[in-house]
């Protein structure tokens, strides 16, 4: 749903990756020598873990979270012993990270904070609103391994004989015990010639000759037709609000760059930066659809 290659879209994308956790109590939870190892502290420790130590159940995530935090506090000493933090490498480091978090920090106070539940409801119906209808039929089928067998059940039909018990005693298909049940189904998840002809069908009619597929050959039955309902709006809700949030950046960022002047001296970067930077209109991307089932 967010595919987009925007660079504001990737650093709005970096912040929502590099928020921390709130907390409410600082305390002290372990020492180093006369330096104290904070609440706030692990709690970013625990943020930053290597993904493959964030899979870790809680207490051992914390674990891992205080030997690393223990760990920094150690060489940070180490370091400023040695005074490497009044390099000119180190100092250009910090101010990049101090520009980051600044930016994280405007970002949390003027999009994430102020979106509301009322907002992302009303984006998804407008998004819901534009979404192309899709049809689908909710089908049965018969399968059989001859042609010879499928016209038979045709016959068979034909004389009256209903469907579903005709697909439990006579098909090879493992969901014969449903009667051949295949659901609803959009185009695109069948074998083509299966598809084509139960799109043909019109509701409550079956094949009248039998479907050849590399499964063998089926007779189809169309109990009904619809269009697709769209996604329920639990099962998309994050995404939508990360839609209200990109727009709201996007914004943000409109503002800030009319007002200021933006000159980059290299040639090759100075066109890719404008390529990268055509912004999509706000609210131009939509709801995914509904999951096939």
């Amino acid at each position: 749903m967010l595919s987009t290659n925007k660079l504001a879209v990737l650093a709005f994308a970096t912040f929502v990756a590099l928020q921390a956790p709130a907390y409410a109590d600082d305390a002290v939870i372990a020492k180093v020598g006369n330096l104290e190892i904070h609440q706030s502290e692990l709690d970013l420790a625990v943020a930053n873990l290597d993904p493959q130590l964030a899979q870790l159940p809680d207490d051992q995530k914390k674990v891992a979270a205080l030997s690393a935090a223990i760990d920094v506090k150690l060489l940070a000493a180490d370091a400023a012993a040695e005074k490497l933090d009044q390099t000119d490498e180190f100092k250009k480091r910090m101010q990049y990270l101090t520009d980051r978090e600044l930016h994280n920090a405007y970002f949390k106070k003027h999009v994430v904070d102020i979106v509301t539940p009322e907002e992302v409801k009303a984006r998804y119906d407008k998004e819901v609103a534009a979404l192309p209808k899709q049809e689908e039929v909710h089908a049965r089928h018969i399968l059989v391994k001859t042609e010879d067998e499928a016209k038979d059940i045709i016959k068979q039909l034909d004389a009256g004989k209903d469907f579903a018990e005709l697909a439990k005693e006579k098909s090879t298909d493992p969901n014969k015990s449903e009667g051949g049940d295949l659901g609803y189904f959009s185009r695109g998840r069948m074998v083509k010639e299966f598809e084509d002809a139960a799109f043909a069908l019109e509701k409550g009619t079956y094949s009248k000759t039998p479907v050849k597929t590399d499964f063998g050959f089926h007779v189809i039955k169309v109990e009904d037709k619809r269009d697709a309902p769209p996604p329920p709006f639990e099962q998309v809700q994050d995404q939508v609000r990360q839609l209200v949030m990109r727009d709201k950046y996007l914004e943000l960022l409109n503002k800030a760059k009319a007002s200021a002047k933006i000159e980059i001296s290299d040639e090759t970067l100075r066109k890719g930066y404008e390529q990268a930077n055509k912004q999509p209109e706000p609210g131009s991307e939509p709801v995914a659809p509904a999951p096939k089932q």
